[in-house]
């Protein structure tokens, strides 16, 4: 005790001789606290081992992963074992040294278990795994490494056994990236290592300053005590005096001066303990520490400082439960209960806690509260608290500020380095490192501009030095060198700090490399110019080049030619083996029309398969036919792409220019309308550009805008083919055909406009027209009281594909009330191989509302049969082609029988179309056709027409 009273007397006492004086205190409560830290990143521990053992299962791990994973959890076992024992055992044996001994050995045989997991576990060739497994270990190092640097020797137990066997592995390893996650280690294990030197190091602070505060009250408690002993004896000898006052009168003379002796010794004890008083109270007051008394068996409570504090007055706070437990954080209430529990049940020496109380003002400051239970009952149940605490709250944010600093300081991307004024490095983060390519204990405390990968700012250290005295900071573009030699451009921004005086304290330099946007700015320069894919000139720097050479023209009279290339069908290539290898179709294609005219000033790539070949003074026909005919053959050999053997075609398209007068833009235009008459031709093969194919061009455009406002002016009509049965001999149907009344041209024959129709889309709203008139009209028909016939609608492949036919169809039925059987819809043989499988569940869609569907011109498709059991079909007509030669030979006679025949067989009605002559009519009448239609019976007719025909009921 007299040793504690005397450091605590002696104020200037060394940081060393204090620490020597709580030896044994601190080692118990490091002991303490290592315990009480240790259980949570134990668990975190096997967290992330099962995890990483989850991770890294497979056949071949069975054996290596179970029998890691089981020593795992034997550790983890073992340690929350001894942590249990260990808050059981009461203070005296928590102070034993062998707890000590038995947790450095458990940290350090859990450091080898993640170690061995690093090294005998990661996969060497799986990245990603090896990203997850590091991660997973990494953090479990990193949570146990932080709760272990309580102590120093309790924290290098469990790092160096854990991360300095992975690292001397993965640098001594052969393999590139094993050695660069060897320098991550490392570079973990020096930053573990200083943060765990600063835990360590405030821990050890805060210990000493607390005992240094116990030491202090328990001399205030021995100063108080002697005190009483000495009022005691006054009382006693006062007491005394009175008994014997009779033999004291007789030597009043020496017992009045003994009296006097006694109470200038009296006075001055009351006035050194009055001193005490006020240098205990100036003490507290310079620390901010307040006092309080706590009552456990009343909960009064006692405070100093309070008002300092919290803002309240001291009379508002008298019982501790009733009045203070409110004013706390509720965040904060588990824990400042287990705390205080854990003093009250003896398992502390002192009760301390940090938390948060709402002061008066409204907000919340943060509380350091120490205490200790200085007085028990018998049964050891405490009935009295004292402690301090102090206004924590500056310490707290500036710490929150230091951690913000720090995260923003390592997480900037760009590199940064704290300087002193002599351009000594005094930090670095990573950024900086990873761009310079030295390790931080490399650079620290080195000169900067000394540095080899500082060459160039070296160059301009006098603008640099002269810019930071007038300016306070610099900044501009060098060309650096990084460790290995790479040379890289940097952007350095220089800053300034001074001090109060108006010094440089220190330096603050940003460092950006430069590469990426270097290398971006590059690319972007390329892509200008050039297909990304191909590599080929695209659209861009081929007009630039047709430009040059048209003035090359006006300059000099050479010629051009032009060969706009676009290959056949990839559009069904590209949807059949995907854009992946669609783009390497592209590739290859792109090389051969390079590698077939070496020759050419520019070949380009205007878009997906279309390409350009400009030749400059190459205007013989009979050398571009030569040409020509090689690109083509090249084109046409067979090439491989995704284990299929493809022929890929092309249609060339070839213009000429050999006026100087005449606009090369113009070129462009030729060449492509000669290519889309290759096209039209069927592909495979070159065209020249000629007039007439630009007027038969313009034609077809003029044609297809007419066209166009042919259906947005009702322009179209509807007439009726009506068809007859051979079974009564009445007309009961009639096929509805599209008519144009032009108001200029006159009728256009379908021909003209059925084919454009198709290409362009436009059969779908012309179908759409023709369907609503057949559905109104044949509803008329039946309101002006003739017998309800069946009407017939062509089909377009392109209203298939729409997707919409099915909601279409029901949608004119609802609104024109035609029921469903008088509705017959017609689809060539042709069409039906294309998306077969989507014209089946169509058909089964509108078979399914009752509308009735025939096949046309049967028998001119290539694979029917195969396909017309699966569709549910009412009809099948006969191409008028086999009715024209019935009378011809009999060949076209068989056919005919064997269609019906078969058609009869599935339960299919037959319809033969053509019909002309009377010998035909009969012979299918023979041979059980069910219906005709023909100019035999009828030409296509106006609805009043048709009209006048179903009423005359005249029998065929």
């Amino acid at each position: 005790m007299t040793s504690v009273s005397d450091s605590v007397g002696v104020p200037l006492q060394t940081r060393g001789s204090i620490r020597r004086h709580f030896a044994t205190q601190l080692a118990v409560e490091r002991t303490r606290l290592l315990y009480q830290g240790s259980l949570l990143p134990t668990l975190f521990m096997l967290l992330n081992g099962l995890v990483c053992a989850w991770m890294l299962w497979s056949p071949a791990r069975y054996l290596l992963v179970s029998v890691w994973v089981v020593w795992l959890m034997a550790l983890v076992a073992l340690r929350v074992i001894q942590v249990a024992a260990f808050d059981s055992a009461m203070p005296d044996r928590q102070a034993q040294p062998s707890w000590w001994r038995m947790f450095l050995l458990g940290s350090a045989f859990s450091g080898l278990t993640l170690a061995s997991a690093a090294i005998a576990l990661v996969p060497v060739d799986n990245f990603v795994q090896q990203a997850w497994v590091f991660g997973l270990l990494g953090a479990a190092t990193l949570s146990a490494s932080i709760a272990y640097a309580v102590s120093l020797p309790a924290f290098l137990s469990f790092t160096l056994p854990c991360l300095l066997p992975p690292i001397a592995f993965l640098l001594w390893s052969g393999d590139a990236h094993q050695h660069g996650w060897g320098w991550l280690g490392l570079i973990l294990l020096g930053a573990l290592i200083v943060v765990a030197w600063q835990v360590n190091r405030l821990i050890e602070d805060s210990l000493l300053r607390r005992f240094q505060n116990q030491a202090l009250i328990e001399h205030l408690q021995a100063a108080q005590t002697r005190s009483e002993r000495l009022n005691q004896a006054l009382a006693d000898e006062v007491e005394q005096r009175r008994q014997i006052e009779e033999q004291l009168r007789q030597a009043q003379v020496g017992l009045e001066s003994r009296v006097v002796q006694r109470s200038q010794e009296l006075e001055q004890a009351t006035h050194a303990l009055i001193k005490s008083e006020q240098r205990l109270a100036l003490a507290l007051e310079a620390s901010e520490l307040g006092l309080w008394d706590w009552n456990l068996e009343t909960d009064e409570i006692h405070h100093t400082q309070l008002r300092e504090l919290f803002g309240i007055d001291p009379d508002q706070v008298r019982e501790m439960l009733a009045h203070l437990k409110p004013r706390l954080h509720p965040d904060d209430v588990p824990l400042l209960k287990r705390t205080l529990v854990d003093h009250l049940k003896g398992r502390t020496e002192d009760y301390r806690i940090e938390y948060r109380v709402r002061h008066s003002e409204g907000h919340w400051c943060w509380i350091e509260d120490r205490g200790r239970a200085v007085e028990r009952d018998a049964c050891g149940r405490v009935l009295r608290m004292l402690g301090t605490r102090r206004d924590i709250s500056e310490r707290k944010a500036q710490e929150e500020q230091q951690r913000l600093a720090a995260t923003v300081f390592e997480a900037a991307s760009e590199g940064i380095a704290i300087l002193d004024p002599d351009y000594s490095l005094l930090a670095v983060n990573q950024a900086f490192c990873r761009v310079t390519g030295y390790v931080r204990e490399e650079l620290l405390g080195g000169k900067l501009l000394a540095l080899p990968c500082s060459r160039d700012a070296w160059r301009h250290h006098q603008a640099i030095e002269q810019a930071l005295e007038q300016q306070g900071s610099w900044q501009g573009e060098l060309v650096e060198a990084r460790k290995n030699g790479e040379l890289y451009p940097q952007w350095l921004q220089l800053n300034g700090v001074r001090d109060a005086r108006g010094h440089l304290s220190s330096i603050v330099g940003f460092f950006t490399d430069l590469s990426a946007r270097r290398e971006s700015e590059e690319r972007l320069r390329y892509l200008a110019h050039y297909d990304e894919l191909t590599g080929l000139a695209n659209r861009a720097l081929f007009r630039l080049r047709l430009h040059e050479a048209g003035q090359r023209v006006r300059l000099s009279g050479r010629g051009l030619a032009l060969l706009h290339i676009d290959l056949d069908r990839f559009k069904l290539l590209n949807d059949s083996l995907g854009h992946e290898q669609a783009d390497h179709l592209l590739k290859q294609m792109a090389r051969r029309i390079g590698n077939a005219v070496p020759e050419a000033d520019t070949v380009a790539r205007l878009s997906g398969d279309e390409f350009c070949v400009l030749f400059d003074g190459y205007t013989h026909l009979s050398s571009l036919v030569r040409v020509a005919t090689r690109l083509l053959e090249k084109l046409r050999v067979p090439l491989r792409a995704d284990g299929h053997e493809l022929v890929v075609s092309a249609s060339v398209g070839i213009s000429l220019l050999s006026d100087a007068s005449r606009d090369v833009t113009a070129l462009v235009s030729q060449a492509n309308m000669a290519m889309q008459h290759a096209k039209h031709l069927g592909g495979d093969n070159f065209q020249f550009y000629t007039e007439s194919l630009q007027a038969s061009t313009l034609q077809r455009l003029q044609l297809e805008n007419h066209l166009r406002k042919a259906i947005e002016e009702r322009q179209l009509q509807v007439y009726y083919q009506p068809k007859l049965c051979l079974a009564t001999g009445r007309l009961h149907a009639a096929e509805a055909l599209v008519r144009w009344q032009h108001p200029q041209w006159g009728m256009v024959p379908p021909a003209d406009f059925i084919g454009l129709a198709e290409e362009t889309g436009l059969i779908a709203p012309m179908g759409e027209f023709v369907l609503r008139q057949a559905c109104w009209q044949a509803c008329e028909w039946q309101r002006q009281g003739l017998e309800p016939i069946r009407v017939s609608v062509n089909l377009s492949v392109y209203q298939l594909r729409q997707g919409k036919l099915v909601s279409l169809v029901r949608q004119v039925l609802d609104e024109s009330g035609l029921a469903p059987h008088l509705l017959e819809l017609e689809l060539t043989e042709s069409q039906l191989l294309d998306s077969v499988e989507h014209i089946i569940v169509t058909f089964g869609q509108l078979h399914e509302l009752g509308v009735k569907l025939a096949i046309d011109d049967f028998g001119t498709g290539y694979s029917s049969l195969s396909y017309l059991k699966r569709f549910p079909v009412d009809f099948v007509k006969i191409d008028q082609a086999f009715i024209r030669g019935l009378s011809e030979g009999s060949e076209d006679a068989a056919i005919t029988r064997a269609i019906i025949a078969m058609a009869q067989s599935l339960g299919l009605k037959v319809v033969a179309e053509g019909v002309e002559t009377r010998e035909q009519l009969e012979f299918l009448r023979r041979q059980g056709c069910n219906e005709v239609q023909g100019y035999l019976i009828s030409r296509p007719v106006t609805a009043p027409e048709l009209a006048a025909l179903l009423a005359s009921r005249h029998p065929f």
